[in-house]
């Protein structure tokens, strides 16, 4: 049933009533292509609804632009359609604040962001199918533009569709990419295969009707026999291995045979060979061994009539629900009485969510479980924010502006005096979430301060501001020390009495920097020395204090 089918049966449903306040909201709006802006989210909520995915998935398909893009805001979504619903929303609004710009180095940041920030796998689902139809309508943007929103797609979003098992929509993102990175190859190798597409295509579905009833003399029925093109980019990749030569490459289409159990696949496998031989080294069985990204089904090639190969790809319903759709293909099964997974024990974090049908017999028997298993707390212990310019900084959880700033580079930590965090002023200490917009003010000759101890988390801030206070430390102490020394004394008035005294402090090896003696009967010398040695002075005091004019010495260090 299509989204708007599902509005008419059903006007007081969640859907409808989102479709509504979509359709109100993006009232007037009109995207590049001069289409009404409702347009995007039905077609990303038409997405959603093919991939089985539960209502508040959808209705967020119909509203994850609302917020962005209209005057609604995401207290009018709770309000309207419930916490959960805007809790979506919020995530795939954060998620547009993502931008790729071709670092490669970056890359697995910015997916692993883009997981963290969701917290919830229906976040991700709804990005991917917004993304797929930005992908489909991208010829109506300009040209620079167009390269960059591919290039982010083949980068990040299509490798994160093929970590979740949505191999087509991994491929389907490449093949639309491929068209828009590599334009001169796409266009060739079009027109290399298009025919060869039609032409192989033709021969098996003429070859489908003996193969069906082959197996129907085994007491074999298949649930479904159809054919699966190879992707572009993933055939150009092959074409590279195989000298360019389109001939050597047996799958370009592909017959696909679906059962319902997997022991049906296997003795399919047995009666297929029994009537056609295989090719030598094309048996692959991914059932008993799945491919890294846990792909399921058996694949044969076969020398079939006329002596062409042909590759036949057996596989149980939930296996190619599973290679189509992925993680979001457990939705298809969660009103069967089983359904048991098999667990790749490569992909950890996407068997995390599977382990949960280890332990349950149905996912009818309690939908909230299944929901729970799809909160992402992969990298609850660190956080992915960005900067002004759309890059992603790994932090660990708790960090603050101050260690973000720090992480960009030392002199902007040292020298920062504010932070804007989403837009808005936020103090030094505030948390930073998965997520944030962060942008630091800083100030000339501004020198952290050691209350940033209190609340930094990440070692390298940490280091930084000790070894700055250290450096302050050490400068007030160097400031503080005393250089010279002021030497008073009193003596009953002669003549050369001045000339005596500093001739004994000449002789102790004193730099004297001034002298002068006031007037009277009882002058007083004031001698300025450039030592700071007590010691030194001390031992000169009891020398000017046996000349037999001496009344009263005394000294200081300054």
């Amino acid at each position: 049933m299509t989204v708007k089918e599902a509005v008419a049966k059903d006007p007081g449903s969640l859907i409808a009533r989102a479709y509504v306040f979509a359709a109100k909201a993006h009232a007037g709006q009109k995207r590049k292509s001069g289409e009404p802006f409702i347009n995007h989210p039905l077609a990303t909520a038409e997405t959603l609804a093919a991939w089985r995915l539960d209502e508040a998935s959808i209705a967020a398909g119909l509203l994850h632009d609302v917020v962005e893009d209209t005057p609604a805001t995401r207290e009018s979504l709770v309000k309207n359609f419930g916490e959960e619903v805007a809790f979506l929303v919020d995530g795939v609004t954060k998620l547009s604040r993502i931008k790729y710009r071709g670092a490669e180095e970056k890359i697995e940041n910015l997916r692993k962001m883009i997981l963290a920030v969701s917290e919830d796998l229906r976040v991700v689902f709804v990005k991917l199918a917004d993304r797929l139809h930005n992908m489909k309508t991208l010829d109506a943007l300009p040209r620079e533009k167009q390269k960059r929103i591919a290039l982010e797609t083949s980068e990040i979003y299509a490798p994160i569709a093929n970590r979740l098992g949505m191999h087509e929509l991994a491929g389907e993102f490449q093949d639309i990419a491929f068209s828009y990175l590599q334009p001169q190859e796409a266009k060739w190798l079009t027109s290399q295969v298009k025919d060869e597409y039609g032409v192989r295509r033709k021969y098996l579905e003429s070859f489908a009707p003996d193969l069906e009833r082959v197996l129907k003399a085994a007491n074999i029925t298949p649930a479904k026999i159809d054919f699966r093109a190879k992707h572009y980019y993933s055939l150009y990749k092959k074409l590279f291995r195989y000298d360019m030569d389109i001939s050597r490459i047996y799958d370009l289409v592909a017959l696909r045979v679906i059962f319902k159990t997997v022991p049906e696949c296997y003795a399919a496998l047995g009666v297929i060979h029994e009537h056609w031989p295989p090719f030598p080294g094309r048996i692959k069985d991914y059932i008993a061994m799945p491919k890294i990204n846990n792909y399921r089904s058996l694949h044969t090639t076969i020398i079939g009539p006329e002596g062409k190969h042909i590759e036949i790809q057996l596989r149980t319903e939930e296996m190619h629900a599973e290679n189509e759709y992925g993680i979001a293909a457990h939705w298809l099964y969660k009103e069967k009485q089983t359904n048991k997974t098999r667990v790749d024990d490569v992909m950890a974090w996407v068997r995390q969510i599977k382990n949960w049908q280890e332990e349950h017999t149905s996912a009818a028997d309690n939908p909230e479980d299944f929901l729970r298993t799809m909160k992402i707390e992969f990298f609850k212990d660190r956080i992915f924010v960005i900067t002004p310019h759309g890059d992603v900084i790994d932090l660990p959880a708790g960090s603050t502006p101050v260690d973000f700033a720090y992480h960009i580079h030392s002199e902007i930590g040292a020298s920062c005096v504010a932070a804007k965090v989403n837009g808005q002023f936020a103090p030094l200490d505030h948390e930073l979430q998965s997520g944030d917009l962060v942008e630091i003010l800083t100030q000339k000759n501004k020198r952290p301060s050691g209350d940033w101890l209190k609340f930094v988390k990440t070692s390298m801030a940490r280091d930084h501001v000790r070894v700055a206070m250290k450096q302050k430390d050490q400068a007030l102490r160097t400031k503080r020390l005393p250089t010279k020394v002021e030497i008073r004394i009193v003596a009953r008035h002669r003549v050369g009495l001045l000339k005596d005294v500093t001739a004994i402090i000449a002789r102790s090896h004193f730099n004297i920097i001034s002298a002068n003696k006031a007037a009277g009967q009882f002058p007083i010398i004031r001698i300025q020395c450039d030592t700071a040695d007590k010691k030194k002075v001390e031992a000169l005091v009891l020398k000017l204090k046996k000349m037999k004019e001496t009344k009263e010495v005394g000294y200081q260090l300054i």
